[in-house]
């Protein structure tokens, strides 16, 4: 009775490991064909863009504004660096463009009246030059009526005393040309120097003009330099690798401080070369992170590194 009683117990066994072998066997089949078309790492790191803060300007460290590893925010206040001799530069800069434009106005006025002045000597040059034309006209007037009363004196046709008028007329007439030829000359001679100014004050405009250009621009880098005594994150990150304390003097290009670009992260997982076979770039891929277990993270690859690890 007993004999027959445990048949049937040991058939329930058999079946029951039956069950769980095929249910074992059937998931690692699943598992086997779900994971086949994957590759999987643990061999993986976060990283991110480490931007350098660096000193612009060379002064005394007048405030430090954060702790290491602290959050901040793109244009927070980390450094301020005292600041009294750039907005000295920058004064000064001031003034000498205000001068600079002072003095292109002055250059402008004084060419003003050197082209006026241009102008009438122009006027003048011309007027003498008719007047030379007058005094030459009566010259040969002159001439001719000497010439007929030499001719008439010749003939006994006039007297001495009306041969010797024409002569006196004809040597005055020539006085008065040679007095009106000299004057168109020195008129003109005059008329192309006052030009001659006119154009170098003209000259003098661009030069002035240039000058106003320089100034501006020196203007522009004092106030920029006194910008740059505010240092600020460069971006929303953490704040760390501090270098300096309060009271220090720094020059420029001196590294004050790092911050750590959180807005943009990336992962590098490290593959075996029997994995990467199949490995495409823009392939899906699932991620999770041992700190945040629950956290299901998806990306896409993006690139392949330039060179492999040992």
């Amino acid at each position: 009775m007993e004999t027959k009683k445990s048949k049937p117990k040991n058939t329930k066994k058999i079946a029951i490991i039956a069950t769980i072998l095929g249910t074992l066997l059937l998931t690692a089949v699943v598992y086997f064909i779900v994971n086949a078309k994957y590759e999987t790492t643990d061999n993986a790191e976060l990283d991110a863009d480490i931007v350098p803060v660096k000193s612009s300007v060379s002064g005394y460290i007048k405030s430090i504004n954060f702790k290491d590893n602290q959050l901040v925010k793109k244009g927070d206040v980390l450094i301020i660096i005292d600041d009294t001799d750039l907005k000295t530069k920058v004064a000064e800069a001031e003034a000498a463009l205000e001068n600079a434009k002072a003095n292109l106005i002055a250059v402008q006025n004084n060419s003003n009246a050197s082209s006026l002045n241009a102008n009438a000597a122009s006027l003048s040059s011309v007027a003498v030059g008719q007047n030379t034309e007058v005094a030459k006209a009566r010259l040969k007037k002159a001439q001719d009526d000497f010439n007929r009363a030499e001719n008439m004196l010749n003939a006994k046709a006039t007297t001495q005393a009306q041969y010797d008028a024409t002569k006196t007329e004809l040597d005055v007439a020539q006085a008065q040309y040679n007095a009106a030829l000299n004057q168109s000359k020195s008129a003109t001679a005059q008329s192309q120097g006052v030009h001659s100014q006119a154009e170098a004050q003209k000259a003098q405009i661009v030069l002035a003009q240039a000058m106003v250009k320089q100034r501006e621009a020196e203007l522009t880098l004092a106030k920029t330099q006194l910008g740059y005594a505010t240092v600020t994150a460069p971006c929303d990150g953490i704040v760390t690798k501090r270098g300096v304390e309060n009271g220090q003097y720094i020059v420029m290009g001196q590294p004050l401080c790092s911050t750590i670009d959180v807005a943009d992260i990336w992962i590098i997982a490290n593959f075996k070369e029997t994995q990467v076979s199949d490995i495409k770039i823009g392939n899906p891929v699932s991620i999770t992170i041992d700190a945040y277990p629950n956290m299901k993270l998806e990306g896409k690859i993006q690139s392949y590194i330039g060179a492999t690890r040992s």
